[in-house]
């Protein structure tokens, strides 16, 4: 049962965030924003800061990242009502992502229960976890190229990791949308469960994991995830220089258009 005492220190941070220990070594990490959970740099540098904190508990040996509402995470907030400073795109996008790779550079194995929609940004940050549990309902995309843009959140080192260069590279080029059963089937998905059932599901495994023993499990852990933050940190800093022109491009003002008025695009290469 959580106390006061162990969740004292994560109190500056948890506007948008739940954090319950919930007992067999589980730490369960809610994102609140719904019903979207669109984030911001404040919202990722929240969560980095709060997987911090949980590493220096003894007793988390495990984490489920979770969210509330309909979706698990529609992408990134562009809204500007998310209270930030006002900066330019690019310096957001280089804070954002140098607040992602805190998220893998956290030590702790991570079960993400994904319901609803894991979109842009928002499959960027399910990528941060080494599981993840979804249902046939579940969708997923990296739909930047149907916007008229470059990919971001480290996408171009997690993906190929996770599913091959090729399934990688399709989802990428054409920003074409999977459910639950087909991201199980390339493996973007450990578990396709019902939808009542993906966060029983995510706390499960999180708990069996939880069971061995915790040294050897990170240390497990950091061997297969050996360069990732490395190579993640790489990967956004290419992302973001190749989202920095292709923003003032007339092909992205067209894809976002298009898309705030639910039609197709209709891009002509300037």
């Amino acid at each position: 049962m959580t106390t006061d005492a162990e969740l004292k220190p994560l109190s500056a941070v948890r506007a948008d965030i739940g954090v319950e220990l919930i007992g067999n070594g589980v730490a369960f990490v809610e994102i609140r924003r719904p019903p979207s959970n669109f984030f911001d740099v404040a919202l990722i540098e929240s969560l980095a800061a709060v997987l911090d904190e949980l590493e220096a508990l003894p007793r988390v040996r495990s984490v489920v990242l979770a969210a509330r509402g309909k979706h698990f995470c529609a992408g990134a907030d562009y809204s500007g009502t998310s209270g930030a400073a006002e900066i330019s795109a690019d310096e957001g996008a280089r804070a954002l992502y140098a607040a992602a790779v805190r998220l893998f550079r956290a030590p702790l194995p991570i079960v993400a229960a994904i319901q609803g929609a894991a979109i842009g940004g928002g499959l960027g940050l399910a990528m941060v976890a080494d599981f993840r549990v979804a249902s046939p309902q579940s969708r997923f995309a990296a739909n930047f190229a149907r916007l008229g843009f470059h990919h971001g959140f480290g996408l171009t080192a997690t993906l190929p990791r996770a599913i091959g260069h090729q399934a990688a590279a399709e989802l990428l080029m054409t920003g074409r949308r999977v459910d639950g059963r087909e991201a199980h089937r390339i493996n973007l998905v450990d578990r396709c469960v019902e939808t009542d059932e993906i966060q029983i599901v995510a706390i499960a495994l999180a708990k069996e994991i939880a069971l061995a023993a915790p040294l050897a499990v990170r240390s497990i852990r950091a061997t297969l995830r050996a360069g990732l933050a490395e190579e993640v940190s790489r990967a956004t800093e290419h992302e973001r220089s190749e989202q920095a022109w292709l923003r003032d491009t007339h092909d992205f003002a067209e894809g976002v258009l298009a898309a705030s008025e639910r039609r197709d695009p209709v891009f002509t290469a300037t």
